[in-house]
């Protein structure tokens, strides 16, 4: 039923996202983009493609240029959609502002530049002053939509004792789940599409954690507090992940699950090989893999929400891809210019 009156509200934005989608760079963009020599045939290559002329003002060419440049094209693109929303979409895109205001939640001494725009909020220029954590709370967060967060995860102690990085994966998991909690309420099909996509984000964050939290001073009940309570190796896999000591072990937990077993899937002699380090590097170009195959399916079904949320994800990683090519082109390392992820 809802379907019939969907494109009351959300039809003309459902196209636009869709029209915006029909523009993601297909296997030849790529085929064109690798052969290039300098960032300037880079450059040239691009204005054929919808990015059009967005470095014709640029005297000279950096990936970080590149990078930033097709960012803000994003962000436009994201704000034309979220000026022209309604609810409960228009709440469905401040969900996906969220996890870039958690990203910007940085170590005060780094530079505001550095922040996503999509992340920004009135109070970060505060970022810079604030000395400890909980003043970093007090002045800066308390009139953010993070603030709720920080409330139901961390007590004042808890600011006072935890680093940083702990606090930003301890409001990423409240983050997670209360948008896993709003998107049941949008029905069928967005909360379908959206459900089995924030599961394997939980599930991603819960390897990522475990592997990452190996030869630190993490505990392993800090561990298990940072795992999100949803997704498909929550809760007997989160629960097997928090006592794990090795990539190893990580890789049973992981083997209930048939569509994780890929992921640590190496020929006889590889592992021992890669070590550790050159196993979690591709075990995240896997997991990108898998997003990309999650998002991409999301637009087989209309009148639901997620393919907004897809089409930010799925260019997200096309710019990851160009700044990949654009800094293989610049270092001249060409024989590692195709080790980027194809969307389309």
């Amino acid at each position: 039923m809802e379907g019939l009156f969907f494109n009351v509200n959300n039809g003309f934005l459902e196209g636009i996202v869709r029209g915006y989608k029909a523009g993601i760079l297909t296997q030849s963009h790529y085929a064109s983009l690798t052969q290039c020599e300098t960032l300037e045939d880079l450059k040239t290559q691009l204005s054929a493609t919808d990015y059009g002329n967005f470095l014709a003002n640029e005297a000279s060419l950096t990936t970080t240029i590149i990078s930033d440049r097709a960012t803000q094209l994003l962000v436009d693109q994201f704000n034309f959609l979220r000026s022209n929303a309604v609810e409960p979409l228009s709440k469905f895109l401040d969900y996906i502002t969220y996890s870039y205001m958690i990203d910007n939640v940085r170590d005060t001494h780094e530079l505001l530049e550095r922040c996503h725009p999509l992340g920004v909020f009135e109070s970060m220029p505060a970022l810079c002053v604030a000395t400890n954590v909980e003043e970093l709370y007090q002045s800066v967060l308390v009139e953010t939509p993070l603030a709720p967060y920080f409330r139901n995860c961390l007590s004042a102690a808890d600011l006072d004792d935890l680093n940083i990085e702990i606090i930003r994966n301890t409001i990423y998991k409240a983050y997670l789940e209360d948008f896993y909690e709003f998107v049941g309420t949008l029905g069928s099909p967005t909360s379908d599409v959206m459900r089995t996509i924030l599961a394997f984000e939980a599930d991603r964050r819960t390897i990522n954690i475990t592997i990452n939290s190996f030869g630190t001073e993490l505990t392993k009940e800090q561990r298990a507090k940072l795992f999100p309570a949803i997704g498909r190796l929550f809760p007997d896999g989160n629960n097997a992940l928090a006592k794990a000591d090795d990539i190893e072990q990580v890789r049973l937990v992981c083997e209930n699950i048939p569509e994780y077993r890929s992921f640590f899937d190496n020929s006889p002699g590889d592992a021992q090989d890669l070590g550790d380090l050159g196993i979690a590097a591709q075990l995240e170009d896997r997991f990108f893999r898998t997003e990309v195959r999650l998002n991409k399916e999301a637009f087989l079904q209309q009148f639901q929400y997620g393919v907004f949320y897809s089409y930010m994800k799925l260019k997200e990683q096309e710019i990851r891809n160009l700044t990949w090519i654009a800094e293989c082109i610049a270092q001249d390392a060409r024989d590692r210019i195709n080790d980027y992820i194809p969307i389309f």
